[in-house]
């Protein structure tokens, strides 16, 4: 097996669109729109890498998940369900442990690279 180091700002293996409106419940404000390139997913599919672009709106952050970001370009928070607002713009970087809850917004189009770890495949 071949196995080589993967550079976050080559292109990406799989490319996807979807506008967040499209997932029931998820959106609390706006109509954003995410890009994904997906640059590596695990053979068990438990973790995965790449990049994401928003523009600006407000939904419900997921769960059963830990998510390591680096914010390439933008602006964007993410509000604990208490109201603890905590915001990112380029430059930050950040984890979001599994049990998280809150809200992601994003106030200004956002880029991050972003790996993450799906806890829910892993049991």
């Amino acid at each position: 097996m071949n196995i080589h180091v993967i550079n976050l700002f080559d292109e990406p293996a799989r490319k996807s669109e979807r506008r967040l409106a499209d997932l029931p419940d998820r959106v609390v404000e706006g109509d954003p729109y995410h890009k994904v390139g997906l640059h590596f997913t695990s053979p068990d599919e438990a973790m995965s890498a790449g990049t994401w672009t928003s523009t600006p709106g407000k939904w419900h952050a997921f769960t059963d998940k830990d998510e390591y970001c680096y914010i390439i370009t933008g602006h964007c928070a993410l509000i604990h369900e208490d109201g603890t607002r905590q915001d990112f713009r380029t430059g930050d970087s950040f984890l979001i442990p599994n049990g998280f809850r809150g809200f992601w917004e994003v106030v200004e189009t956002t880029t991050k690279h972003f790996v993450i770890r799906d806890c829910a495949k892993q049991e």
